[in-house]
């Protein structure tokens, strides 16, 4: 079966040209489209995508509040966000509401359809540069949003190394070099981080990292 898509922007335009890059992959389906995050909720009940494409600036209903509802609706759908700015305070929201990943709307075509793929396969989708600087900036800019560090505890001392160097933005691979593992042992250990500390993916366990201060702006 195809990977059903909504696409959710208030630009015909791109609505139309995000249609078209996807629609050129047989493996995937653009069941739907939207022009804000109103619509998208009600598209999204109706049509069940496995994969919401999300924009962050809207009227009526913006990308977060959209993104929040969808994902507590518990349809099983999953939401990527796409936004004009690389440090755009709405995406680090989204990204706190439980979307999948983050991508800029200048993203080269194959880039997006590899993410579309790995959304809706159950993996996140993480800008390690950008979600970085976007981090970077948004916890120098409130501190009021830092989390208890102590929810960190119920971490092993190699979960907390993992933890890190998911928050550093590298692969499953690279990990396993790092930390002189096989990857499986990695594998086991990005999901034992995640269910500790009732993570959805890799995305939040990035955002979580940054909030409780175990990843330092600019470090």
């Amino acid at each position: 079966m195809p990977i059903t898509v909504l696409v959710v922007d208030d630009q015909e335009l791109m609505r139309m040209g995000l249609k078209m890059v996807l629609g050129a992959h047989p493996d995937i389906e653009v069941v739907g489209e939207a022009d804000n995050g109103a619509v998208a909720l009600t598209r999204t009940r109706e049509l069940r995508p496995d994969v919401v494409l999300m924009d962050v600036r809207m009227p009526v209903v913006d990308g977060v509040t959209a993104t929040t509802r969808i994902l507590e609706a518990g349809t099983g759908c999953k939401v990527l966000v796409m936004t004009t700015f690389d440090l755009d305070e709405h995406a680090l929201g989204a990204l706190r509401a439980g979307a999948s990943g983050f991508l800029l709307k200048d993203t080269p075509p194959e880039d997006l359809i590899s993410a579309v793929r790995s959304v809706a396969a159950g993996d996140a989708v993480v800008s390690p540069k950008v979600t970085k600087r976007l981090l970077d900036r948004m916890v120098a800019a409130d501190p009021a949003g830092m989390r208890d560090p102590s929810i960190l505890d119920a971490l092993t001392a190699r979960e907390r190394e993992v933890l890190e160097q998911i928050a550093a933005g590298r692969s499953n691979a690279e990990i396993a070099a790092e930390l002189f593992l096989s990857e499986a042992t990695v594998k086991t250990h990005v999901g034992r981080v995640l269910t500790k500390l009732g993570l959805r993916d890799r995305v939040q366990a990035v955002v979580l990292a940054y909030e409780t201060g175990l990843v330092r702006p600019g470090g």
